[in-house]
């Protein structure tokens, strides 16, 4: 259980979501250093076709295709105007408990959002594959 909440909450510390900045394509003479992307919210989450992914551990907004002059904060703030990391006015280390649990609330709201979108599509891919099914079956019986 301990592993589970720590898991959970890592990536408020800039340092974790620094971490994860290994082998970003962008480095000293970019806007989109691993530094500002990590200021800005953002954890490195490359796929083998997309090296450049980048997704805000709390909004969730997975953004690609960076350019070196792309200024983190400022594609947050126009990809995903309603982040609450965006909005905070303080350090997460100045957080209250009231505050920190608001964030954690809101995080989660977008995970089961996410997770229930997902599923969800995928539902409706096999209800599609099903129905093409049906018909090549309706077809052979004509």
């Amino acid at each position: 259980m301990e592993n589970l909440v720590e898991e959970d909450v890592k990536f408020y510390i800039f340092e974790n979501r620094l971490k994860t900045f290994d082998g970003w394509p962008f480095d000293k003479d970019c806007a989109c250093t691993p530094e500002n992307m990590a200021k800005a919210g953002f954890v490195h989450t490359p796929t083998e076709n997309s090296p450049d992914v980048a997704m805000c551990f709390l909004c969730l907004k997975e953004l690609e295709g960076w350019e070196p002059d792309d200024d983190p904060q400022q594609e947050h703030k126009i990809h995903s105007p309603s982040c609450n990391f965006i909005a905070l006015k303080k350090k997460v280390e100045e957080l209250t408990v009231e505050e920190f649990f608001k964030l954690q609330r809101e995080r989660h709201k977008r995970i089961v959002s996410k997770m229930a979108n997902e599923a969800v599509a995928r539902f409706s891919e096999a209800a599609k594959q099903r129905r093409v099914e049906l018909l090549k079956i309706d077809l052979q019986e004509e």
